[in-house]
């Protein structure tokens, strides 16, 4: 069965947008270093951001997101970022009106459906939650394995927080990977059951 990663760029005190969804320079890391990390180039990282990154991406089959997250991208067009195969939304009004049928996006209602449809989805592959409000349901629901955070340094004092409404505690294990790259400190953790 497939790992379901929660995972976002962050600052340091914990949030992954201004109140407005900008994101500010909390992707200036994936601009900030001389080794493309996709065939765009224009995502240029450091050495030890790549070696974490590009693996990671290369594992993950199924992106969940919200239906904010999938309207304030405009869909990401039809296609799926980071050469993901499928993305599923979570929504409660169903596909866009006027919506490509034939897009790999998929649109269910709920946490629990999102993650069953994704794992029918990823085979084997990581199921990526979009770290906020539906990554935090996730948590709470108990079907995130791992939470990866790429940290900015930088301090928001408000906005959209990392793990979304979550308001009661959730231990994490010891962090397993820590990785210092350009102008991004990478973690990951594992949820304790």
């Amino acid at each position: 069965m497939s790992t379901v990663v929660m995972n976002a760029s962050v600052s340091v005190d914990g949030f992954i947008a201004d109140e407005n969804d900008d994101p500010g320079p909390l992707f200036e890391w994936l601009v900030s270093g001389d080794v493309p990390l996709d065939d765009s180039g224009v995502l240029k990282v450091s050495q030890a951001s790549y070696d974490h990154i590009r693996p990671y991406w290369d594992q993950v089959g199924v992106t969940i997101a919200g239906r904010h997250v999938f309207d304030i991208t405009d869909g990401w067009d039809g296609t799926p970022p980071s050469g993901i195969d499928h993305v599923v939304v979570v929504t409660h009004r169903g596909r866009p009106e006027g919506w490509d049928p034939e897009a790999p996006f998929h649109f269910v209602d709920g946490i629990e459906a999102a993650v069953d449809r994704a794992r029918e989805l990823a085979g084997d592959r990581i199921v990526e939650f979009a770290a906020g409000d539906v990554g935090g349901q996730a948590l709470v629901a108990g079907l995130v394995d791992e939470v990866r955070m790429d940290v900015a340094p930088v301090v928001f004092g408000s906005g959209k927080r990392y793990f979304g409404s979550v308001r009661a505690q959730h231990l994490l294990e010891d962090p397993d990977v820590v990785i210092e790259g350009n102008r991004v400190l990478h973690l990951r953790y594992r949820v304790r059951r």
